[in-house]
C-alpha cells in the first residue's frame, strides 16, 4: 500500500487540445502517463493535483474520467486552472454513479485520511492572476478558506498539504498560504502547474520548515511520485 501523487495530467481524449503541440517532454505524453501509472496497484492512493482535463464540462469530460478510471485504487482530486468541467461535489457524485466511476472523490473543503496521515488541499493561488490583472480578492479569500477548512478538518493528524499552485515560487510568495501551512503546523506542501523552462525557477526542498515538492507531470517525466510507501 502506497500514497502517490501526480498533478497536470492534461487529458484530451473529450477535447481536441492535446499537449503534443508544445513538443520536448510532452510529446507522446498520453503513452507515458499510461506507462508511468503502471506502478500504482489496487491498494494505493493517488493524489491527482489539478489540470487534470481539457474539457469544457462534465460530459464532454466522460473520457477522460474514463482514463483516470484505469488507475487502480482511490483516487483523490483537486481542482486546477483549467479544469473547466469542475462543478459541485453534488454534480460530480451523480456524474460518476452514472458512469460507474468509482474510487474517486473531490478534495474540497475536506480532507481525507492516509494511516495517520491527512491529505488536505484545495487550487491555491498564483502571481499569474495578479500579473495579468484578473486578480480576484474574492476568489483568492475563498481558496484560503478552503484550505484552512481542509487543514481544520484533518484534526491532530500530522497534515500532507496538497495544491496545484505552489504557493512559493523564486520571485513570488503567496504569504496568506504560508501563514495557513505555519498555523497548522504542515511540515510537507506538494504542487504543480509549473512546465517547461518554469521548473528551473521552482522552489524545493526545506524552506521556514515545510519540505516543498514540485509534482507536475512533465516534472516528473510522467510518473507519479510515491509521498509514503
Amino acid at each position: 500500500m502506497a500514497l502517490y501523487a501526480i498533478g497536470d495530467l492534461h487529458l484530451c481524449l473529450g477535447a481536441p487540445k492535446p499537449m503534443d503541440v508544445f513538443g520536448g517532454a510532452w510529446v507522446g505524453y498520453m503513452e507515458k502517463l499510461r506507462q508511468g501509472m503502471a506502478v500504482i496497484g489496487p491498494e494505493d492512493t493517488t493524489v491527482l493535483m489539478g489540470d487534470l482535463s481539457w474539457a469544457l464540462d462534465l460530459p464532454s469530460a466522460q473520457a477522460d474520467f474514463g482514463w483516470i478510471q484505469q488507475i487502480p485504487g482511490r483516487k483523490i482530486l483537486l481542482k486546477g486552472n483549467h479544469d473547466y468541467w469542475w462543478s459541485t461535489a453534488a454534480k460530480f457524485e451523480k456524474f460518476c454513479k452514472e458512469n460507474e466511476f468509482n474510487h474517486m472523490a473531490l478534495l474540497n473543503n475536506n480532507c481525507y485520511f492516509y494511516e495517520d496521515y491527512a491529505i488536505c488541499g484545495t487550487r491555491g493561488w498564483f502571481f499569474e492572476e495578479e500579473k495579468s490583472g484578473t486578480h480576484d480578492e474574492k476568489v483568492f479569500r475563498r481558496e484560503l478558506i478552503r484550505l484552512e477548512a481542509s487543514l481544520k478538518a484533518a484534526g491532530d493528524r500530522e497534515k500532507l498539504v496538497f495544491l496545484h499552485y505552489p504557493p512559493r515560487y523564486k520571485g513570488y510568495t503567496c504569504q496568506e498560504i504560508l501563514d495557513l501551512l505555519e498555523k497548522y503546523g504542515v511540515r510537507q506542501c506538494f504542487y504543480g502547474h509549473l512546465h517547461g523552462a518554469s521548473h528551473k525557477l521552482a522552489m524545493e526542498g526545506l524552506w521556514d520548515g515545510v519540505y516543498y515538492r514540485l509534482l507536475s507531470a512533465d516534472y516528473l517525466n510522467f510518473r507519479p511520485y510515491m509521498v509514503i510507501k
